[in-house]
Formats: structure tokens, C-alpha cells, sequence
């Protein structure tokens, strides 16, 4: 039986928690799975994005998400979210809108993140 839509929804909130939460032990990476950034790749497989996630300096700098807007296509989940750091000048810190997809196919027993593909777009914010 196909997965249903909030599952797999749930599985790329997981990831985006993560970023924020630092506590990515619980996120259903496949094995194999891969991050794309901007065209480049930043996550060779599970493990490393997991290992990442939980102890990468580039990912303590981020304080929070906010809340992300998903659409669903086929296997793919595409997720619309803003990172916000923790890092503060003036006021002012590094932020970027956020638009990520997410591999994660309805017809596998269990959501699984398989592949990852992002794009970002820093801007200045409070």
C-alpha cells in the first residue's frame, strides 16, 4: 500500500527540525541518500547528513526555521521554509529563503529520504 502524503510529509518536516534542533538521530535517511546545494554536493549518504546535522558547524549557526509550505508531486516533496542564524551584527543576521525537495517515494514500506536537492537565497534579516 502507497504511503500517504502527511508520512512522507513528516519525514522532510523531520529533516528541517534538524537543522534547528541539531538532533537529526531520528531523521529516515536512506542509506545512500544524497544532499544537492546549489549544485553541489553536501551530503555523500545518511550517515554524513546525520553526522552532519548533529555536529556540523555550518549547521549550528542556525537558530530556527520557520514553518514550511509543501507540495506534493509524485515522489517528490518540496518543501518552502526561511533559515534564520543565530549570528547577529547590529541587529541584522544572514538569513535565506529556503527551497528544498526531497526524494522520498510513496511506494516504499516505510518514508525514506533518498535524495535531497536545495536551493538557497540569502537576504539580511532581524
Amino acid at each position: 500500500m502507497p504511503l500517504a502524503d502527511p508520512e512522507r510529509i513528516a519525514a522532510a518536516q523531520s529533516y528541517i527540525d534538524a537543522l534547528s534542533t541539531h538532533r537529526a538521530d531520528e531523521v529516515p535517511f536512506a542509506p545512500d541518500c544524497i544532499r544537492i546545494e546549489m549544485g553541489l554536493k553536501t551530503g555523500r549518504s545518511g550517515d554524513h547528513l546525520r553526522r552532519s546535522l548533529n555536529n556540523g558547524p555550518q549547521f549550528k549557526l542556525i537558530e530556527r526555521t520557520t514553518p514550511p509550505v509543501f507540495t506534493v508531486d509524485g515522489d517528490t516533496i518540496r518543501a518552502q521554509f526561511d533559515v534564520l542564524t543565530r549570528p547577529r551584527l547590529l541587529g541584522r543576521r544572514v538569513c535565506s529563503h529556503v527551497d528544498e525537495t526531497f526524494l522520498i517515494p510513496a511506494g516504499d514500506a516505510q518514508p525514506t529520504i533518498r535524495h535531497i536537492n536545495a536551493k538557497l537565497s540569502p537576504f539580511i534579516g532581524r
